[in-house]
């Protein structure tokens, strides 16, 4: 829970390094409270999600924010989120690229953030 508040702390924040574990643990309780969220619109009876679509709109940036300084970690620009765009494949590359090791020296975005 801590590194989803980190994240939530660093909205806005698109540089320096975001680790593995930072980036997955916000994406698992981002998911938890989505779920969470689309679950109290049921309940209430409302046709459309608004609690979910006002959770949504609050880690917009933040998801953002999170998923660039993990492109940075692996030494790509944050351009490369872009590349989710594309349907299907585009979605399975980034998180082939979320997913992977970041760079374990200090590169152009920052130092090492294991160290």
């Amino acid at each position: 829970m801590n590194w989803y508040i980190k994240v939530i702390k660093q909205y806005i924040d698109f540089k320096g390094r975001a680790r593995r574990k930072e980036y997955w643990m916000f994406v698992l309780f981002n998911a938890i409270f989505s779920i969470v969220a689309i679950l109290i619109d049921r309940l209430i009876g409302l046709n459309f999600n608004v609690i979910d679509t006002l959770y949504s709109l609050f880690v917009l940036l933040p998801g953002l924010a999170v998923s660039v300084r993990r492109l940075h970690d692996i030494g790509k620009g944050g351009g490369w989120i872009f590349i989710s765009l594309i349907p299907i494949i585009g979605w399975i590359w980034l998180i082939v690229l979320t997913a992977t090791e970041g760079e374990h020296a200090e590169n152009r975005f920052g130092a090492d953030p294991k160290e």
